[in-house]
C-alpha cells in the first residue's frame, strides 16, 4: 500500500476519527466541515481528494442520492501496518531491521509485542 500525501492523510484522519466515533460513511460536505476549522480548503478540493483516495483503494464509496458517501477500507492501524511491512520489505536484512526496531521501543511496547506473540502461539487474540 502506497503512502499518503499530507492532504490525503488529513482527510483520512477525519474519516478514521468519524469511524472511531461510531459515525457512518461521510459525504464530501461532512469532511469539508470537519476540516473547516483547521484548513481553508475549497469544497471541490476535498471532493477531488476523496475521489483520488477512492481510486487508490483507500476509500469505499456508495451513492446517497446525488452525493457519494465515503468510508475507509482499512483502519488506521491496518494502514500503519501496511506502511511498516512495506518499509521492512525495503531492507536487505529483515532480521536486522526487526532487531533494531525492537531495540528502539519502550518497555511497555515490548510487553505489547510479547502479548501479541504469545497470542500467536496459543491461538488467542491479545488484549487491545
Amino acid at each position: 500500500m502506497k503512502g499518503l500525501g499530507e492532504l490525503e492523510r488529513t482527510v483520512m484522519e477525519v474519516l478514521w476519527a468519524r469511524e472511531d466515533a461510531g459515525h457512518n460513511a461521510a459525504t464530501a460536505r461532512d469532511v469539508s466541515r470537519a476540516l473547516a476549522g483547521d484548513r481553508d480548503l475549497a469544497h471541490t478540493t476535498v471532493m477531488t481528494v476523496l475521489d483520488r483516495l477512492a481510486k487508490k483503494g483507500f476509500l469505499a464509496r456508495e451513492r446517497d442520492g446525488r452525493a457519494w458517501r465515503y468510508r475507509p477500507v482499512a483502519s488506521r492501524e491496518g494502514y500503519v501496518t501496511e506502511l511498516m511491512l512495506g518499509a521492512l520489505n525495503e531492507t536487505g536484512d529483515r532480521d536486522a531491521a526487526l532487531v533494531h526496531f525492537v531495540q528502539s521501543v519502550s518497555e511497555d511496547e515490548i510487553d505489547v509485542i510479547r502479548q501479541a506473540l504469545a497470542g500467536l502461539t496459543t491461538g488467542k487474540e491479545p488484549p487491545a
